[in-house]
């Protein structure tokens, strides 16, 4: 039993963590529920310190900023009348009956990885031996991952590669239609745990979007699965590099060499040494309209937007006329050595 229990517990870290950044050393272990924190914990040396809500995991340090409130961000999902709703990804997923959202995710990491929402049944006093699971949706930006990947599949692929001899793979990596749009399958499974992990992975705007399915029931994981033909995603189109529509054409590393016309550099006051990952959106006229800094402390992303809102670029064409273009700028040494990289001549200090 012990055995299985660890087995269980390595690898639910394992796959909720692959992709985060170094920022995950920051983070602070949640108090058990309902056990008072020992010897009065922080409250009592902080008398206005306020009662984290319930489900909230934070971080310190380094968090997420953008130019402006209105445009769309990949942390911006939210759960509304039983459907799961992300603008920026154009996604809406109706979640199932009688399922919850359980966590709210932690800011983004500093290699672009994000954990959306993750979900599970609402438990009942009702139901014996009710079946558990959960459902981790999750997005890698394809423009900064710890490891030189560019699509889904590769991605998903990297994730067999490393799995141990003691998961046993059911599926191999396979292409799936759902609700139009292609999907990249896994499936795999613990013998020990008698856990089974189900991925669909999808790339949107130079991101990978997976859903993580995990249960010891595999009919049920096929039933949630079928039920993704009820999802709304952003187009095809979109994702490819044809620009316009629903979102301005993605182009890794555009922010460099020749392309770049003008360029202001960020002002830094005290120094911090941490990768800092930022999205910017270019116009047709190559001026930038907006910047999202994915992770960073605050003087840092204060001085970032600040710089790059003065920069031009040569505008970005699709069959002779200009579109709008999304790429992607690091600032400071990326968390790990990645070849292909885009580096700006700016070090986040």
């Amino acid at each position: 039993m012990r055995r299985k229990f660890l087995s269980g517990i390595l690898f639910i870290a394992f796959a909720t963590s692959l992709f985060a950044g170094a920022q995950d050393d920051a983070k602070e272990p949640a108090p058990p529920q309902n056990t008072p924190p020992a010897q009065g914990g922080d409250f009592s040396y902080n008398p206005d310190a306020k009662k984290v809500p319930q489900g909230v995991i934070l971080i310190k340090g380094a968090t997420p900023s953008a130019s402006d409130s209105i445009t769309a961000v990949p942390e911006g999902g939210i759960i509304k009348e039983q459907i799961y709703a992300n603008s920026y990804f154009g996604m809406a997923f109706p979640l199932p009956a009688d399922w919850h959202q359980k966590y709210l995710g932690p800011p983004p990491s500093d290699s672009g990885y994000y954990v959306l929402t993750q979900i599970e049944p609402a438990k009942t006093v009702t139901v014996k031996d009710q079946v558990s699971g959960t459902i981790l949706v999750s997005a890698q930006d394809l423009f900064f991952p710890l490891v030189p990947v560019n699509t889904a599949l590769d991605l998903v692929n990297f994730k067999r590669d490393r799995l141990t001899a003691d998961f046993k793979v059911e599926q191999q990596p396979a292409e799936v239609k759902i609700a139009g749009r292609s999907f990249i399958r896994m499936d795999y499974m613990s013998p020990v745990a008698e856990l089974h992990w189900h991925i669909l992975a999808t790339q949107v705007r130079c991101h990978m979007v997976e859903f993580l399915f995990t249960s010891r029931d595999p009919a049920m994981i096929e039933r949630l699965m079928q039920d993704m033909s009820k999802m709304v995603v952003m187009r095809e189109g979109a994702n490819v590099g044809h620009g316009g529509g629903e979102a301005p054409v993605c182009v890794k590393d555009y922010a460099s060499g020749n392309n770049v016309t003008n360029q202001v550099q960020p002002s830094f006051g005290e120094r911090k040494f941490n990768p800092v990952p930022v999205r910017i959106i270019i116009d047709k006229n190559g001026k930038v309209k907006y910047v999202h800094v994915i992770s960073a402390f605050p003087e840092q992303s204060r001085a970032i937007t600040d710089a790059l809102l003065q920069w031009e670029f040569k505008p970005y064409r699709v069959n002779g006329q200009p579109v709008e273009v999304e790429t992607g700028i690091m600032f400071g040494a990326p968390p790990r050595p990645n070849q292909g990289r885009a580096r700006t001549t700016a070090a986040a200090e």
